[in-house]
């Protein structure tokens, strides 16, 4: 494949296959996939962003909080139906408009990890096998039906002052809601969750929302059915917090399907009330940095959903791998390109001159994440956000530091249409060494390594 094509584009194939075709060349993917992998594989503890290895900063130390232990929890929501709510609620794979809440306890590693080898294993780019996150068990706090208020559910209310709680006691005043994609668990979404937070110093307080994904490679198209049944139910989650928490910005992390809930949610919520301006829509909501990470969503409903909301927030990013290989598989089966592995030759003039003026008046991003400049990436990387330390280096910093891409070591570049985009460059690892070391901890020595 061509090194030298501008991200937002790809070449089509020659031959358009039919539908019948394309879904069966989708699901032979999909199986072969599947018998490779197996089971679904456990959550690991994700390889240590670059800005962290061999400890030139310690988030951990630097935390302003004490931070131990090998329990790292937090809290979530969901719209999963139950099969029974005692003790434990076990949830199916159906959407449901009721608001479960509460918190999710995640233990990296068994019971015989200590904290000194997890935080030795947190700073370390050693490849060798990283300990398994474990959801514990599931501590459901709260049911908000659809029409029930916070105040009239006095579990709700302490659920939220749960929430506040964990903010006043945290060095960042920010709430991070995480959207996990398809092929998904209640365990998996929860420690993928967990262990953001814990690379994060710990600082960052996190909800999961967890939609009723199928948890198989082979429901695809039932995990986006129950993606469409959740939007308006994530959209009223999001009013819910910027009403009854204390954040002083709203963050969601969506990856992949998980865009199929937020993009279309956040464009539902961007029509004010009555009476009520776009400035006082933006102040209420305080929605901050936005980010779909390989997004699964059709590029132009992405586009159309952003013209919605973009002006409410601080900063929408887009990150995008060309060579994305379950996007590609995805496309086959939508008809059409998706917003992680764009084709902007799909959009009208109208979108396309959006795209341009969003890129330079409205804080709009778009991050290629391309594998010939990134070391060791593979060319077909979906979940690159987590499981390459670049790209999740330069995630977290912008989470934790609200900087810009050119402030987090990013480089600007251009199609010949005039669509903004950022790269990495060579040297990105040191950059964004240097920026956190200068931003985190100017006064604190390297970690032992």
């Amino acid at each position: 494949m061509s090194t030298s094509r501008h991200p937002l584009t790809y070449p089509s194939t020659a031959i358009a296959p039919s539908g019948a075709l394309r879904v069966l060349v989708l699901l032979s993917g999909l199986l072969i996939t599947a018998v490779l992998a197996g089971c679904q594989a456990p959550v690991r503890l994700m390889p240590t962003p670059v800005p962290f290895v061999d400890g030139y900063v310690d988030p951990f130390a630097t935390a302003g909080v004490a931070v131990d232990g090998t329990e790292v929890p937090v809290f979530y929501a969901t719209n999963r139906a139950v099969l029974v709510e005692k003790a434990e609620p076990v949830h199916l794979i159906v959407p449901s408009e009721t608001l479960r809440l509460g918190v999710a306890h995640v233990r990296v590693g068994d019971e015989t990890l200590d904290w000194p080898t997890l935080h030795r294993l947190s700073l370390s780019a050693d490849p060798g096998e990283r300990p398994i996150l474990e959801l514990m068990r599931l501590e459901q706090l709260a049911t908000l039906d659809v029409d029930e208020r916070v105040e009239d559910s006095a579990a709700a209310v302490a659920f939220f002052e749960h929430v506040n709680a964990a903010l006043a006691s945290s060095p960042n005043t920010e709430l991070l809601v995480y959207v996990h994609g398809a092929n998904n668990t209640v365990p998996r979404a929860s420690a993928q969750a967990s262990q953001f937070r814990h690379f994060t110093g710990r600082r960052k307080v996190v909800v999961v929302f967890m939609w009723p994904s199928a948890g198989s490679l082979l429901r695809y198209l039932t995990d986006v059915g129950n993606a469409a049944a959740t939007v308006d139910t994530f959209a009223r989650f999001v009013e819910l917090l910027a009403a009854h928490s204390h954040a002083s910005k709203i963050d969601v992390l969506a990856y992949s399907v998980g865009a199929q809930v937020t993009s279309p949610a956040l464009a539902k919520l961007g029509t004010p009330g009555p009476g009520e301006s776009r400035e006082q829509l933006r102040q209420r909501l305080r929605l901050g940095q936005i980010y779909f990470a390989a997004p699964d969503i059709g590029t132009r409903r992405f586009v159309d959903d952003m013209k919605a909301y973009v002006d409410l927030t601080d900063r929408v990013s887009l990150s995008i791998n060309l060579n994305d290989s379950v996007l590609r598989l995805a496309a086959m089966v939508a008809r059409g390109s998706r917003a992680g592995r764009p084709d902007v030759g799909e959009l009208s003039a109208e979108q396309t001159t959006f795209l341009i003026d969003a890129s330079s008046e409205l804080r709009f991003d778009v991050i290629n994440v391309r594998p010939e400049d990134i070391p060791n990436l593979p060319p077909g990387s979906h979940a690159f956000w987590y499981e390459d330390p670049w790209v999740s280096g330069d995630l977290l910093v912008q989470f934790l530091l609200n900087l810009p891409p050119d402030r987090r070591g990013l480089d600007p570049q251009a199609t010949p249409s005039g669509k903004r985009y950022w790269g990495f460059p060579a040297d990105f690892d040191q950059r964004i060494r240097r920026i956190v070391r200068t931003r985190v901890a100017p006064d604190a020595e390297p970690a032992p390594r």
